[in-house]
């Protein structure tokens, strides 16, 4: 059983420094962070999204994607139409100069994940994410219990 801990536990901490760290390298020409990524990318395949919805599908901290979005629109690669402070619910949509960006990243994201599973055909692949789900469902669960105990 201590095998199955530490394999489980130690797979899962490698693969996310893993991935953060190739985000931080491969981004830093672009002077870009981890969840300025985030912002960039699900923006380019949506076509425009909140940073509520942003949150959602990039499972990031709400302070730390308001915090990209302050950035992102200072620096001319996002825009906002509203005037309000909050901007938790408003559409953000790309500019011409973060559409060019984001594509940019896209791909670098699409290389790194054809690189990661080079050797996992698509029957692999889809049973590795099923059981990716699971686990996480399972884990969300177990979570959910110690939350209903406070």
């Amino acid at each position: 059983m201590i095998e199955r801990y530490r394999d489980f536990t130690v797979l899962i901490t490698t693969i996310n420094r893993s991935i953060k760290k190739i985000k931080t390298e491969e981004m830093s020409e672009f002077n870009l962070r981890s969840p300025h990524v985030t912002c960039l990318y699900y923006l380019q395949k949506t076509g425009g999204a909140t940073a509520k919805e942003i949150c959602e599908m990039g499972q990031e901290d709400k302070a730390s994607i308001s915090r990209s979005i302050e950035y992102l629109e200072e620096n001319n690669y996002i825009v906002c139409n509203s005037t309000q402070k909050k901007k938790y619910n408003t559409l953000l949509t790309l500019t011409q100069k973060g559409t060019e960006i984001a594509q940019k990243v896209s791909d670098k994201i699409d290389s790194i994940l054809n690189l990661a599973g080079g050797e996992l055909d698509d029957e692999k692949r889809n049973i590795m994410y099923e059981c990716l789900n699971i686990i996480n469902n399972n884990l969300d669960k177990l979570c959910k219990n110690y939350e209903g105990e406070n």
